[in-house]
């Protein structure tokens, strides 16, 4: 049996871009899964492909879940990746999301499907999603940092180029298979703040979020997740508060921040531009939105 399945093809997506997101190492504080499970939520995004994860997953290690159906029956839930279509009529193209635990085994033959399947529905870019843990205070705006087969992109959204050298994850491994295939891509990634690993992380999740909507031109109205960013800083501030050492902590890590901030002109974006974008926003919700 191939390991792609497809449930059925999504004819007549306009230049569409695929966004990927993988829990496990690449997701800290499940934050680029959370930032593609929201934009899939927003958009009504629908499942059209799997890939079986029978060659792809160790399952003593990314263990198979059970649950109760319809009261009884016990189904057993495969650790699968999902392709999912998401149409937005009034932005400049569609997107393809994809979404899964990282693969345990064969990266290669793993990352030469997605790119099959990318190819096959006429795929223009592809960006994937990660956060890491950092030495930043949760208090600041979230840092992004990305890399892309591009550099004028790097510059035209104001990423800081990555210069981390070490393991990596299977984002990595698929951003070197799109270059192989000629696709254009893009990394973009989040810094959680480490003293706060086990929590998930919404602010890290809508910084992804409006990152990624510059990136592929495709706006979502982040309301909720901005809601839930706040309610995640004030909570981890009070947290914070309850311990003198770990309030030192932080504030020397905001020390840090402010006197890197200092060496960096801040690139503050003009009302005109704000305007555009929130013109832009409106005519991707509709008329009924006017």
């Amino acid at each position: 049996m191939q390991p792609l399945q497809w449930d059925h093809r999504p004819d007549g997506l306009r230049a569409p871009a695929m966004v990927c997101a993988f829990t496990g190492w690449n997701d800290a504080g499940d934050a680029a899964s959370a930032a593609l499970q929201f934009i899939g939520s927003s958009l009504g995004a629908s499942r059209f492909a799997t890939l079986d994860p029978e060659e792809f997953y160790d399952f003593q290690a990314t263990r198979p879940t059970i649950r109760l159906s319809e009261g009884s029956f016990r189904e057993i839930v495969w650790p699968e990746t999902e392709f999912y279509a998401a149409r937005v009529p009034r932005a400049p193209r569609d997107l393809v999301l994809v979404q899964g635990p990282e693969p345990s085994m064969r990266w290669r033959t793993y990352c030469q499907q997605v790119v099959d399947l990318a190819e096959a529905i006429g795929v223009q870019m592809v960006v994937t999603l990660g956060a890491l843990l950092a030495d930043v205070p949760h208090t600041r705006p979230v840092s992004i940092t990305g890399v892309a087969s591009d550099d004028a992109l790097i510059d035209r959204l104001d990423l800081r180029s990555a210069t981390y050298e070490g393991p990596t994850g299977i984002t990595a491994a698929l951003h070197g298979a799109c270059q192989a295939a000629g696709i254009p891509s893009a990394s973009l990634w989040a810094s959680v703040p480490h003293y706060v690993a086990a929590a998930p992380n919404p602010k890290a999740a809508l910084a992804l979020a409006r990152k990624l909507e510059g990136l592929v031109g495709v706006s979502v109205d982040a309301s909720e997740l901005e809601e839930a960013a706040t309610d995640y800083e004030r909570q981890v501030s009070l947290a914070v508060q309850s311990d003198p050492e770990i309030q030192a902590f932080v504030e020397r890590l905001e020390a840090v921040a402010e006197e890197e901030a200092a060496d960096v002109d801040p690139a503050v974006p003009s009302g005109d531009v704000l305007a555009r974008e929130f013109q832009r926003f409106l005519r991707q919700r509709g008329p009924e939105s006017q």
